[in-house]
């Protein structure tokens, strides 16, 4: 096949992915130098249709980045009133002493938002200083220089037939390039995983961890609402199948957030994280609040939960890695997007400096330190522990021996050191034959709702002309191995119906996937590999 020719453009930086760190990269690199030539590239229809988070966010990354961001009318508006911990037994409920909580997990002074609003006025605000953002110009490629840097991406190809061969209408898209690239695509982003796997950026960093996130969007009566009041809970339904809890977050017009999180280290492979998350909501508790409500929207996403000592090495040859696609959640307090924008900005200040001195393609020094030993670093060592001790040890290990060392990191030293993780996600997942399958109620219709009609409600889209964008390695592996090894588990960790099985045949209905990796994650054979489909299809998140 001849070589696809493409045109070319330059700019000082390339951002791949307008979340929260390729935005805040954006506008700290024109603060900076309003002449240097920044583009954002997004793969989601517009901004924020690919942004899925709690979320309850902590201002400190905004506060650097725009600290008039409440004169600009940031849609930042719902201060946290009011922290409430619960653990859960299937009638009933234990609510936990605030007092008892490490001083982290107190959320005063922080908002209940919807982040891809939030991305959305960042965006407006890069573009007034001169950005330029493409929505709907996925990044399919790497384009590397002489040197074997990474020079650039390739965006915008358009037009494959179902078989991967060029259509009547092929369009090959373009090449950006750029003196240094960011990689800025959130958890398990296709680029970035290529990048850590070329330069070996995870030689020296421990497995990355993950959780799988379910979030809907819920109108409910007014006289039951109570703006901001954040509630998380541990415990039921998920007992000792799984790690994980949910959130209950109280937004302004009579609207609550209401999300469920299962660590993605479970054993048991009937484990349907979906279906825990359905049952969730028939807790007496949660039931009472949501009676006389409506649905309005549902998404899902994975969670880079690895924390501190599972980020890779952030600088890699002609670039950097940003945000959740290194790992920067802090796990008990549910929160990463504050060090997304704070990892932003350190990236664009390294650019500058070595922009500045006439450098390009190679590795931007300082970035690395200025996140290990930032407020980044800070938030995260704090809270290092927390992840492993649940894993190993379960959830009441956690609370007890975590939240002591969260305790004593508070002063500046852990009792524990640095705890390792242990194997992958997808080396946890035991033979089926070990483990019961476990018996799910059907969904009501009113609380709790079967996987395709809630996949309608993320609004997700895809050309059902186009390849594939999730590839299988062996495309026997799923029914010799996984089935017959595993109960095939894709049928059931994927939250959108994706997979399934049918008459002994792998089927994979892609025009489902809302984009949240869990099947590049979990797969306990390593077997899938998700990659982008062309620009702005997939799920069209409205306020998430």
């Amino acid at each position: 096949m001849a070589e696809i020719e493409r045109e070319a453009m330059e700019y000082d930086v390339v951002i791949v992915g307008a979340g929260p760190a390729g935005l805040s990269a954006a506008i700290r690199l024109k603060q900076l130098n309003a002449d240097i030539n920044v583009v954002v590239l997004e793969k989601g229809s517009e901004v924020g249709a690919h942004i899925l988070s709690g979320a309850v966010l902590d201002p400190s990354g905004l506060d650097e980045l725009i600290p008039d961001w409440k004169e600009k009318g940031a849609p930042i508006t719902v201060p946290v009133k009011k922290d409430n911990f619960y653990m859960l037994g299937e009638a009933g409920q234990i609510r936990l002493p605030n007092f008892a909580m490490p001083p982290l997990m107190n959320n005063h002074g922080n908002y209940i938002v919807s982040m891809g609003n939030v991305c959305r006025w960042m965006a407006e605000q890069a573009e007034e200083l001169g950005v330029e953002i493409f929505p709907g110009m996925s990044c399919s490629e790497l384009v590397f220089g002489d040197n074997g840097e990474v020079k650039g991406v390739v965006a915008g190809e358009f037009g494959k037939e179902a078989d991967g061969s060029m259509g009547a209408n092929y369009e090959p898209g373009m090449e950006l390039h750029g003196k240094y690239v960011f990689l800025s695509e959130g958890v398990r982003g296709s680029l970035s995983k290529q990048v850590i796997a070329k330069y070996d950026l995870a030689a020296n960093s421990d497995e990355q961890k993950y959780g799988l996130g379910m979030k809907e969007i819920w109108e409910i009566d007014p006289a039951k609402h109570s703006e901001g009041t954040v509630t998380h809970t541990m415990g039921w339904p998920l007992g000792s199948n799984a790690g994980g809890g949910s959130f209950i977050y109280h937004l302004d017009n009579n609207q609550v957030y209401v999300g469920f999180v299962v660590h993605l280290n479970y054993k048991n492979p009937h484990l349907f994280p979906y279906m825990e998350f359905q049952r969730f909501k028939h807790h007496p508790m949660v039931a009472e609040l949501l009676e006389g409500g409506k649905r309005v929207a549902y998404g899902a996403r994975a969670i880079t939960e690895g924390g501190y000592q599972s980020m890779p090495k952030l600088e890699f040859p002609g670039g950097a890695l940003l945000g959740c696609s290194a790992g920067m959640v802090n796990v008990p307090r549910i929160k990463g997007n504050h060090n997304a924008m704070l990892s932003g900005i350190a990236a664009a200040e390294a650019a500058i400096v070595a922009i500045s001195e006439g450098r390009s393609g190679d590795e931007l020094n300082g970035y690395e330190a200025l996140v290990r030993t930032g407020p980044i670093g800070d938030d995260l060592k704090k809270v290092r522990n927390v992840k492993p001790l649940w894993s190993k040890h379960g959830l009441l290990a956690s609370l007890a021996v975590g939240g002591l060392d969260m305790w004593t990191n508070t002063f500046g030293f852990s009792l524990l050191g640095t705890l390792s993780h242990g194997k992958s996600d997808a080396a946890s997942t035991e033979k089926a034959s070990a483990h019961k399958p476990i018996d799910y109620p059907k969904p009501d219709g009113t609380l709790s709702f079967d996987r395709l009609t809630n996949v309608s409600f993320s609004f997700t889209n895809h050309e059902e002309s186009q390849p594939a964008h999730l590839h299988l390695m062996d495309p026997e592996t799923p029914i010799k191995v996984n089935l017959p090894t595993y109960a095939e588990p894709a049928q059931r960790y994927c939250p959108a119906g994706v997979y399934e099985v049918v008459d002994e045949k792998f089927v994979i209905n892609f025009q489902n996937c809302v984009h949240c990796k869990t099947c590049d994650i979990k797969d306990p054979s390593q077997n899938i590999n998700w990659t982008v489909p062309q620009g702005g299809d997939g799920p069209n998140y409205p306020n998430m």
